[in-house]
Order: C-alpha cells, then structure tokens, then sequence
C-alpha cells in the first residue's frame, strides 16, 4: 500500500486539528507530500514543524474554507509547489457552543438556550463550515485531480448524519448534507477517475472533546456515558483508528472500485439498536 502513495500531494483541510494532525502524520510517513490549510497559523507552524524530516514534504497554509478567493490562491500555492495535487481531504468542520441548544428535550419553563433562542446567524454559521466548508473546497481543489484522471476526495461526515445528535441541529444537518454531497459529487466525476468517499467518525477521546465527556474532576458525565451505553466496544475511540481507513481509501490499487460511501468508524455504534 505504501509505494502506490510516494510522491503523491494530499491536502488537508482542518489539516491543524486533532485529526487532521494525526491523518498528515501517518501520510508524510509513507512518502506523500502534504499541504495542511488551516484558519490557525499558530497550530499550523507547530504541525509543520513537528513533521519536518519525513520521507514526504509538509507546508501549511492559512486557509479561510469559507472564502473561495483564498482557496484559490492556495491551491496555485500548492501546485507551485508541488506541481500535483492527487488527493484532497476535507477535514474542517466542527459544532460550535453558540449553535447549541442546553436542553435535550423542549421545556418551556426552562430559561436556558432553546432550539427558538439560537440566532439565525449562528446556525447559518455553523451550516456553512460544515457543509459548504466542504462544498468550496472540492470545487477549487477538484480541478487540479481531473488532470491526472486518477485521485480520491475523503469527507468528513459524522454518526450524526445517520441519525441526528441532541443539542446540535446544525452540526447534525451540515454533516448529513456531507454525506449526501459525498454520493452526488462521487456520480458527478465516475468518469474522470477521481474516487470521492466519506468517513462518519464515531465518538473519539480528544483534547478537544475532554470537555464535553468529562468534568472538571475527570469523572465522566450522563452525556458521555449515554454514549458508551450505545457503542458495543464500550470505549471512545482514539484519533490513530482513523488512519486505516484514510490509507484504504486513498490508495488506489486497494479501493479502486468504491465510490459514493460513506464508512463508519464507530466501534459499533450505527449497528446498535441499544436493546
């Protein structure tokens, strides 16, 4: 699997991120070149700097998935650069606090955030990065892949775009539209050899998510433990149980005829009814 990726260019968007980190690093290892794009420089230079040395390249670049203009003069960036671009992974994406009711259930007496108090700019906020944070991108990116009639496109969709999440409408509805697009973009280019796929994470043990799985004395909260109580392994899982499945779906001699799906990485999470 290995010597069908050498050489080849990946870029990653959210490419700063916890997963995103995880997905670069397993990559430049195996001799692709990388360009990561995200919003924060900081966490850009720290990852670039951390996988310096590997058998593939890595350059970052501050990157708006939102502002088509940058996108574009990215992906000339990147081409300067490296002269391809073979695989492109939409990586950016992510809830945020303001377009999240406190409430699981509707009360009306409660005087907490409710579905009726989140402003239409925050949920169209949080639409856009989810979803059109993925849409922009393929249509700048794509292009450079049809040149060389062979590449693959992996999204990021989620659990929740099989069936919706509590609290969070708009993360739930961008990451199902995700999915969606992942099945029409993968029609739209069957005969130009580019593959485009999905992967729908489950529940993952990050940094980034200690907040929400635990309190302040590490004890784990109802949230956390409903979760648990739905996923047959019985555990989060940890961002390196992603990379197989990256690996698989880029390279081609190994996933060549798959296309349109998006694949769960969940420990068993979709597949239970919890009875």
């Amino acid at each position: 699997m290995e010597s069908n990726l050498v050489g080849k260019t990946a870029v990653i968007t959210g490419g700063a991120g916890i997963l995103g980190h995880v997905i670069a690093q397993e990559l430049v290892k195996k001799g692709v070149n990388v360009a990561i794009c995200d919003l924060d420089e900081e966490k850009l230079n720290t990852v670039c700097q951390e996988l310096q040395g590997n058998k593939g390249n890595i350059s970052s670049f501050v990157c708006d998935v939102l502002d088509v203009e940058i996108l574009k003069k990215t992906a000339t960036k990147i081409m300067e650069n490296y002269g391809r671009i073979d695989f492109l992974i939409n990586g950016a994406g992510g809830n945020s606090p303001s377009a999240t009711t406190e409430q699981e259930y509707y009360d009306s007496s409660s005087k907490e955030n409710s579905f009726f108090t989140l402003t239409p700019e925050n949920l169209r906020k949080n639409m856009d990065l989810n979803f059109f944070g993925t849409v922009f991108p393929s249509q700048i990116f794509t292009p450079y892949m049809v040149e060389s009639q062979q590449g693959a496109i992996i999204n990021f969709s989620s659990m929740n775009a099989y069936t919706p999440l509590t609290k969070i409408p708009t993360y739930s509805a961008g990451k199902a539209a995700v999915a969606n697009f992942t099945q029409w973009f993968a029609n739209y280019l069957a005969h130009t050899g580019i593959r485009v796929n999905a992967i729908a994470p489950g529940f993952f043990d990050t940094i980034q998510t200690k907040k929400l799985w635990y309190n302040e004395q590490n004890q784990m909260l109802p949230r956390a433990k409903k979760i648990l109580e739905r996923t047959p392994m019985q555990r989060f899982g940890v961002p390196q149980e992603l990379v197989g499945t990256v690996l698989f779906l880029l390279d081609y001699e190994q996933s060549r005829f798959i296309t349109g799906i998006t694949l769960p990485v969940d420990g068993g999470f979709l597949s239970y009814s919890g009875i």
